[in-house]
């Protein structure tokens, strides 16, 4: 039996693990949300971008090298990392004067 628990407890760790690399990122009314996103340096991230505006909006960062068209009303998956400790601007592309945020890993 404690043998079972142990073997239990081993085989969750890499799912809480992997659970807490998964980041969500808002555009409404294009805007993303939130403008500050906190993400483990030295990780690999999975960034789930959910645009519910009915317009489609492209996240770009030439610091994270990364550029996707979301259309409207849809979600877009981004792999990012592993990243050093430093801040990542991103903006939407269709909407730079509203849509900024910054990724910051720590």
């Amino acid at each position: 039996m404690k043998l079972t628990l142990f073997a239990l407890a081993i085989l969750a760790s890499p799912l809480t693990l992997a659970a807490s690399t998964e980041f969500d990122l808002t555009i409404k009314d294009h805007r993303f949300e939130p403008t500050e996103l906190r993400v483990p340096a030295g990780q690999k991230i999975k960034l789930i971008v959910n645009n519910l505006d009915a317009t489609p909006e492209e996240f770009e960062s030439h610091k994270l090298n990364r550029e996707k068209v979301i259309p409207g009303k849809s979600k877009a998956t981004i792999y990012i990392g592993p990243l050093t400790p430093g801040q990542y601007p991103f903006v939407g592309e269709f909407n730079e004067q509203t849509a900024r945020g910054t990724l910051i890993a720590e």
